[in-house]
């Protein structure tokens, strides 16, 4: 079941050159799939920006976007090395880090949240480095050589289907849009808080919901999450018979 699964996952990741490509929603299946298939608990994706500057924007769960969120502000952290150096980053044992280690806060603040090891992975092809996965486990230790392989597999496959979109569609597009979809991170934030609040939710749940909402609506999520901040008609539905997750 899990190599068909894998198998699934790489061909939705190839697929970027449809005409309604979704960044966004492009990069949380990446953070989503990696949980999924690999023995790790959560996942974060950072990307950069027009300027060259990581920004957050997929994660598996509030806490990875609580942390990744830590990291860029105190810019410390795995992560952020691993796209600067454009090379794979693994902690297997945070605790061993908290104390003296090249990422003391980070360490700290991840072995709060629950997390024991990260494994950074840089989203590069060749020289280029776009961006960043992210992997949290709650146990210590390396990743199995296979899930390395399918992380890495992975990452790569992304990777090559945003560059092969921005050669097709001329690096001003890719970048505009990208730009956009960061952009759209704060609108989704504001859409997820008022889903949580309006129907109980946790906000894993909320996001999960509205992901869910704009999928069987064949919509954008940037534009589903728009029209909740807005209060739309068009999403009336989400809040008086909301969908099963």
């Amino acid at each position: 079941m899990i190599d068909g699964r894998l198998v699934d996952t790489f061909v939705e990741l190839a697929d970027t050159l449809t005409d309604d490509f979704d960044v966004i929603d492009f990069l949380h299946l990446l953070s989503a799939r990696s949980v999924e298939l690999l023995s790790v608990d959560a996942a974060g994706l950072l990307l950069a920006d027009a300027h060259g500057e990581l920004q957050l924007v997929a994660s598996s769960n509030e806490q990875v976007r609580l942390l990744e969120l830590f990291q860029l502000q105190k810019d410390e952290g795995p992560c952020l090395d691993a796209f600067r150096l454009g090379r794979t980053v693994t902690i297997p044992d945070l605790s061993a880090d908290a104390g003296n280690g090249k990422w003391p806060s980070f360490a700290a603040v991840a072995l709060d949240q629950g997390f024991r090891a990260v494994h950074a992975f840089p989203m590069r092809l060749r020289s280029e480095v776009i961006g960043a996965l992210n992997l949290f486990s709650s146990d210590p230790g390396e990743l199995a050589p296979e899930d390395a392989r399918v992380a890495r597999g992975m990452v790569d496959v992304a990777t090559i289907g945003l560059l092969q979109a921005r050669a097709i569609q001329r690096h001003e597009v890719l970048v505009e849009q990208l730009q956009t979809a960061l952009s759209s991170r704060v609108v989704i934030e504001q859409a997820k808080g008022f889903i949580a609040e309006r129907l109980g939710l946790a906000m894993d749940e909320a996001f999960a919901l509205l992901r869910h909402f704009a999928r069987s609506h064949s919509r954008k999520l940037s534009l589903v999450a728009a029209d909740v901040v807005n209060r739309a008609e068009t999403v009336r539905e989400l809040f008086d018979n909301p969908p099963a997750r």
